[in-house]
């Protein structure tokens, strides 16, 4: 479904990523696990097009989308939940999940995205700021999936959330990858969720990929030697 290859993004004369190389299975879910500052939020947004690349390519279900804005990444089917959530606070759930609808061109929001997640039906007309991290989370989620991807990258999806909550959206996340056959990409930090969603785990550090692990055969301490500050 994915396929970046020999890839390098740069902040002025400074090198996050440096010819990274990532593939991502149809229906696979890969968790890209590092410390703060490794590279993890820049691949994802560089991934999404709202950074530029330097060098190297990312095909999509065939197509090359690397000179692509993110608007039209996201038409040929990538979705993206940030960091942070970053949901309107001001506009209500329902018009938040709407503004995902944009590139497909419907106006209602499909039945199934309630179906995952039966709480913002109940709160679809309160304001996306008056919810919990979690509730705002599992909006972020859907609005993404208004979008109809085939690739869903969430960053940092953890952060903020009670573990309780934390459990559900692993849950969550793979009945859609079921449902969906949709790839996913998480980037990460808390290994126990990491172990509980992903089918393979990289583990990037300071820009490169330097582990790598199909989660069956994974060496927890391993991977957690990689997390430690």
């Amino acid at each position: 479904m994915l396929n970046v290859s020999n890839y390098s993004v740069a902040y002025g004369q400074s090198e996050i990523l440096r010819n990274l190389n990532l593939t991502v299975g149809k229906a696979e879910i890969v968790a890209v696990m590092g410390r703060n500052g490794m590279g993890k939020t820049t691949l994802m947004n560089s991934l999404i097009g709202t950074i530029p690349s330097r060098a190297g390519n990312i095909v999509l279900d065939g197509k090359d989308v690397s000179g692509l804005k993110s608007h039209d990444r996201v038409k040929a089917g990538f979705g993206f939940v940030p960091q942070g959530r970053m949901i309107f606070s001001t506009m209500t759930v329902r018009e938040n999940i709407e503004t995902g609808l944009v590139s497909t061109g419907r106006r209602s929001v499909p039945q199934d995205i309630y179906d995952l997640f039966p709480v913002l039906l109940d709160m679809r007309n309160r304001r996306g700021g008056n919810l919990s991290g979690g509730q705002q989370q599992q909006l972020a989620i859907a609005r993404a999936l208004a979008s109809n991807p085939k690739l869903l990258l969430l960053d940092e999806p953890t952060e903020g959330i009670q573990p309780s909550i934390i459990s559900e959206m692993a849950r969550t996340l793979k009945l859609i990858r079921d449902q969906r056959g949709l790839s996913i990409i998480v980037s990460e930090q808390v290994l126990k969720f990491a172990l509980d969603i992903a089918d393979r785990i990289l583990v990037i550090e300071k820009g490169e990929i330097v582990h790598e692990e199909l989660r069956e055969s994974v060496d927890e301490a391993k991977v957690a030697s990689y997390l430690a500050v």
